[in-house]
């Protein structure tokens, strides 16, 4: 999906409900394309098409993207790591992406569990992480890629991590997932997807990537998402097998 050259995702004041053309990320409301409310798109036509509407136009995104919950109330009690994480929803647009209007009922009742965390259904309303309860984690990955180390795509990977103070991570996170599904980065092909946790005393936020071996693509994604973000502290990559095998023992591969 082409998106505008800027060094930073632009957004809309949270408590509004922009419409999908007024949104920076929509850049596919073409030329010519400006037909009066009401207006029959593609000219002048007889009979009973006279009264229908023109058709909203769909942006599609160049990914689909899975937003997975995992509950901090379920994972009190799992036995396996990722037993408790669930997919909550699926979109491939950016009109998906903002509203719920063409989500199934699974999805609803999905999306009911977790507003008792949010306080919302509709993400452009979301007040973001500072309203999850503690111990939760919120994903958005790319579709078919499961937020786990034993994932095929994510083994051999690693993730970038930005740390913010208790309820200061909001605008990060909308920020971080307007890049993502923005296609911002140079290297977004070696993205998996961004995972915000919540804990006592502060919020997390990682981009995972694919390949950890691949330095300069991930030097890259680090460096891109500090502008995009406007964090001026320093973040590092830890590779996923370092963390598995040495917990928070493991070190810097690569700083950004």
């Amino acid at each position: 999906m082409a998106v505008e050259d800027t060094s930073k995702p632009v957004v809309v004041a949270e408590e509004a409900n922009p419409s999908p053309t007024d949104h920076p990320i929509d850049r596919y409301h073409e030329e010519g394309d400006d037909a009066e409310e009401g207006e029959i798109a593609g000219g002048e036509t007889d009979g009973d098409e006279s009264s229908k509407s023109a058709v909203p136009q769909s942006h599609p995104l160049e990914h689909s993207w899975t937003f997975w919950f995992d509950n901090p109330s379920v994972k009190l009690k799992q036995t396996t790591w990722g037993s408790s994480l669930r997919s909550v929803f699926t979109f491939s647009t950016v009109e998906e992406f903002w509203s719920l209007s063409q989500w199934d009922l699974r999805t609803c009742l999905w999306l009911y569990l977790i507003s008792s965390y949010f306080g919302c259904s509709l993400f452009n309303n979301m007040k973001g992480p500072s309203k999850l309860a503690g111990g939760a984690d919120f994903y958005c990955f790319k579709q078919n890629i499961e937020p786990k180390w034993e994932d095929p795509i994510c083994a051999n990977g690693g993730k970038w991590t930005m740390n913010f103070p208790k309820e200061k991570s909001d605008k990060p996170w909308l920020y971080t997932l307007l890049a993502l599904i923005g296609e911002q980065f140079d290297h977004g092909d070696e993205i998996c997807g961004a995972v915000v946790n919540v804990r006592g005393k502060q919020e997390r936020i990682s981009i995972w990537t694919k390949n950890a071996s691949n330095e300069a693509a991930q030097v890259s994604i680090g460096r891109q998402w500090k502008e995009f973000i406007d964090y001026n502290n320093s973040i590092g990559f830890i590779i996923h097998e370092d963390a598995k095998k040495l917990d928070r023992g493991a070190k810097s591969a690569y700083t950004a």
